[in-house]
């Protein structure tokens, strides 16, 4: 292993904001705010292009890294419900500062700082914990129906999913 960072390990990097090698991207002063809060436009496009895609019901907006959204997908994939996840911290999402756009989106939308953010339908379902606990309570597949989505497997105890520090705590 080299002593410098190569070019790919320097964008692994500066793709996530805590990390950085770098000082962080400029903020963009002309980045247009939308009416609804404090929120680049762009970031509030982003958000409802994805959560209104009617090819993807369920959106999860994610961490690549986060224990969290790794319990969502595993969940998901056990039930067997297609899902399109929005990695936030990616290369393609760090460039130019979009996915601090999305994530500033998400926080006026669900009024939530946390990632994971789920929506199915148009509609925010929540966080990790939240999903997990809707399947538990049977809500859950009546938004999946809701929302024309299948779930094709079984998941006898969803709150199973999360990091076992958490999972073991009372509810």
């Amino acid at each position: 292993i080299g002593q410098e960072m190569d070019e790919g390990e320097l964008a692994i990097s500066n793709s996530t904001p805590l990390c950085r090698f770098t000082p962080p991207a400029p903020a963009l002063a002309d980045a247009p705010v939308s009416p609804a809060g404090n929120a680049p436009a762009r970031g509030v496009s982003y958000v409802d292009n994805a959560i209104h895609d009617a090819s993807a019901p369920v959106v999860m907006f994610a961490l690549e890294w986060c224990e969290f959204s790794w319990s969502v997908r595993r969940f998901l994939q056990a039930r067997g419900v297609p899902y399109r996840s929005v990695d936030l911290d990616s290369v393609g999402l760090q460039k130019d500062g979009l996915a601090g756009d999305i994530r500033s989106a998400l926080r006026v939308r669900t009024g939530q700082p946390t990632i994971p953010q789920i929506f199915i339908g148009g509609s925010h379902v929540g966080g990790a914990v939240d999903v997990l606990s809707q399947h538990d309570s049977g809500e859950l597949d009546r938004l999946l129906q809701h929302a024309g989505v299948a779930a094709t497997g079984k998941v006898t105890d969803a709150r199973s999913y999360l990091p076992k520090w958490i999972a073991s705590r009372p509810q």
